[in-house]
């Protein structure tokens, strides 16, 4: 592989955490504004904005964030967000999703073609990119934080499908609706997100995985996007 592609990938690989943090943050606090857009303010009343809530303090969103967000969502002005997934293909065969929050479905729309045109790719029917994924919950502990016997063993008993292990993570992966249930059980520090995960991965020539990763991070990029999914295999 090229020197110049090596480094594309090692920033690509650099850069996305950083990035899913303000993805993470950006959406929480579009959960907490529909789910009192839907059902008040008061969280003892309203179970969606109870658990969301619950989400945004262990994700770390500051109160004053919270609360700025509970109060934007009772302006009128304020509109509800749409939750919607757009499937691509990339080069190469590569499949990509882009999981999507917002209050402006002709504006995302307009994006997602503005960034077809600039990098390449095209919009694939419904279903013809998912099927090739799973939805799973995602549990990330750094190593520091777990003894991997120990954390494997609280991690099936609280009801995991699998457990792995990464370069400087532990890794649990759980039904969607099982995901906060095995948070709460493994009583560990860690980060958990709901992901697409590839059941195979696509090989890529070094230009077409350079360009892949110029189409994903201009979709990450967007504002209304939340998360992109690929099954390229970097």
């Amino acid at each position: 592989m090229s020197g110049h592609s090596k480094w594309a990938n090692i920033k690509h690989r650099k850069e996305r955490s950083d990035k899913i943090k303000g993805k993470i943050f950006s959406r929480l606090a579009k959960e907490i504004i529909s789910a009192v857009r839907q059902g008040g303010s008061d969280p003892k009343a309203n179970t969606k904005l109870k658990i969301a809530l619950q989400k945004a303090k262990e994700a770390n969103l500051p109160n004053d964030v919270i609360d700025r967000n509970v109060k934007k969502a009772s302006s009128q002005d304020q509109q509800d967000f749409i939750e919607m997934s757009y499937e691509l293909y990339g080069y190469g065969g590569v499949g990509i999703i882009v999981d999507i929050m917002t209050d402006n479905k002709n504006r995302i729309a307009s994006e997602i073609r503005i960034a077809i045109n600039k990098c390449g790719g095209t919009i694939a029917a419904p279903g013809s990119v998912a099927f090739n994924f799973d939805r799973k919950g995602v549990i990330r502990i750094l190593k520091s934080d777990a003894k991997e016997e120990e954390l494997f063993l609280i991690a099936t008993d609280s009801g995991a499908e699998d457990f792995k292990v990464e370069d400087d993570h532990f890794v649990i992966i759980t039904q969607p609706e099982d995901l906060y249930k095995v948070k709460d059980g493994i009583k560990v520090k860690s980060e958990c997100s709901l992901e697409m995960l590839p059941k195979s991965f696509v090989e890529c020539s070094d230009e077409n995985t350079e360009a892949n990763i110029k189409l994903i991070e201009w979709l990450e990029n967007l504002d209304d996007v939340d998360a992109v999914f690929h099954n390229m295999k970097i």
